[in-house]
């Protein structure tokens, strides 16, 4: 008789399933038990005094320095969801041995993430340094690049300065009929019941139409708002650029361009351009007053600040008719991403080509790609303390500015001038660069030359894993939170312990080639 397959005992009833000791639940190098070890080298007092501080009457609070390891290691495994974190604390056997077998509740750990989200911004750099230290970070070849990411907002939820003009117009419109409809009725009711007796649904109407109205003609005040202080600084640009046009012609040594004549119409030139720059300033305070909005933007900007939106405007500095903002989260705006449109932010990420380290992290929630250069540039050297040998980025950041910026700060930059069909690089170039090629020409022959080649190849290989593994692996498809600041926050998060995660793997294979080295 043939015998039948045995199975292990399967008992779900028994009384004992894990081991006694916690640290016996998982593998000695586990992640958590690297972050376990990594809290006493981070720098968490802004995040606990604030903690400590708070009345100490009432139930005792979680540690926080459990609830910012909580957070980065649901950040590392992609579980960010607060709810889905607090399941986790139940479920998931790591997470139980990282708290120390505490369950906080869905509605703290949001709490805690929002009231400490700058602090957790600011472990980005430490965490760097880690990843410096270790040897992970050379800024031999740095790569720049940018994805779109969806905001938690729908782009039905936005509509344009030209709807917002024509809804203003018809709810007036049916709110002035409404009234005169309740006016009417009312007349009506008191003559049969008495004054007072009995109320008309209309007001009901009327109440739906006139928030309605509220809320639209806010966001319009705000549309003009931002339309303005837009144009304000398209102003104050080309203030500065003629100012700089002046001393250029002061300085320079060609009596045709130095003489007092040319330096005269130059600096009225550069008079009128400040004269413009002035009014339009004070045309977006009032339009920001107006909005009950505090401008932003007006004043110079460090040269690590990202980039504003650009909202289109005209002359004047009003919005033109297709200028849209959205009502769910305002910051947001509609942007390309793989052809198709979303509401979303551009999300910016500068990263080492050794380890695929991010060194530099921004957002914003202007499109286009140029002007995010010099501020991303800005921030690798800020975070590390040293200037990238090759800074590469592909045609979306071309600019003859972009590269200029970069040979200032002692960088090479292998800017990319234009797209190249798929799969149909261009035949290498040798010998020296001609003579008289404008900046885009002489970039163009740099990048088709042996050594330039091979430098540019590496960008696709440096930063676009980065993005691949953040919202394929991990599964970033949109944001949590709403507003510049927050998704910034948010952002940053993300590349924080993208970072721990290639730290993590980086001394585990270390120490694996270690023990293989001695055993």
């Amino acid at each position: 008789m043939q015998k039948r397959k045995t199975f292990r005992p399967w008992q779900p009833e028994q009384t004992s399933l894990l081991p006694a000791s916690p640290s016996d639940w998982l593998t000695a190098d586990h992640q958590v038990y690297f972050l376990l070890d990594l809290v006493d080298e981070l720098d968490l007092s802004a995040i606990v005094i604030p903690a400590q501080s708070k009345d100490p009457r009432g139930e005792k609070g979680f540690d926080p320095r459990m609830m910012t390891l909580l957070l980065l290691y649901a950040y590392c495994v992609g579980t960010v969801s607060s709810r889905k974190i607090e399941r986790a604390c139940y479920e998931d056997l790591a997470f139980r041995v990282l708290t120390g077998n505490q369950q906080p509740d869905h509605s703290r750990i949001s709490e805690f993430r929002r009231r400490n989200l700058e602090a957790l911004s600011e472990l980005f750099v430490q965490i760097l340094r880690l990843c410096q230290a270790a040897g992970m970070v050379s800024l031999g070849h740095v790569a720049l690049d940018g994805t779109k990411v969806q905001a938690n907002a729908s782009k039905h939820k936005a509509m344009s300065h030209e709807r917002m003009l024509k809804a203003e117009a018809q709810l007036e419109k049916e709110i002035k009929e409404l009234m005169r409809r309740a006016e009417i009725l009312d007349a009506q009711e008191d003559g049969k019941y008495g004054k007072g007796k009995l109320g008309s649904d209309l007001p009901k109407e009327l109440r739906r139409r006139e928030d309605r109205l509220k809320k639209i003609r806010h966001a319009r005040q705000a549309l003009e708002a931002e339309a303005a202080a837009a144009a304000a600084r398209d102003r104050a640009k080309q203030a500065a650029e003629a100012e700089a046009a002046v001393a250029d012609a002061a300085a320079a040594a060609d009596a045709a361009v130095a003489d007092a004549s040319e330096q005269q119409k130059l600096a009225g030139k550069a008079a009128k351009a400040q004269e413009k720059a002035e009014a339009a300033k004070e045309l977006a305070i009032e339009k920001a007053q107006e909005a009950g909005l505090e401008p932003e933007g007006l004043d110079p900007q460090p040269a690590d600040a990202m980039p504003y939106r650009g909202l289109a405007h005209r002359a004047d500095g009003s919005p033109t008719a297709a200028a849209q903002r959205n009502y769910t989260d305002p910051d947001s705006h509609i942007m390309k991403s793989d052809g198709n449109l979303l509401q979303g932010y551009n999300c910016q990420a500068a990263v080492d080509g050794d380890h695929q380290v991010i060194v530099a992290m921004g957002v914003s929630n202007q499109p286009p790609d140029p002007e995010h250069l010099v501020p991303m540039l800005e921030r690798t050297m800020a975070n590390t303390t040293q200037v990238p040998r090759t800074f590469i980025a592909d045609a979306g950041y071309w600019s003859e500015d972009n590269v200029s910026a970069c040979e200032k700060r002692g960088t090479d930059p292998h800017i990319a001038t234009g797209r190249l069909p798929h799969g149909q690089p261009l035949p290498p170039i040798y010998g020296p660069i001609p003579k008289g090629l404008d900046a885009k020409g002489k970039m163009a022959r740099k990048l088709r030359k042996k050594e330039g080649r091979e430098i540019y190849a590496k960008r696709k290989t440096i930063v676009e894993p980065v993005f691949g593994q953040t919202k394929e692996v991990r599964g970033l498809r949109r944001f949590l939170l709403r507003g510049l600041a927050k998704v910034n926050g948010e952002w940053m998060l993300w590349g924080t312990t993208h970072n721990l995660n290639k730290l993590w793997r980086h001394l585990k294979k270390q120490r694996l080639q270690e023990a293989m080295a001695t055993g």
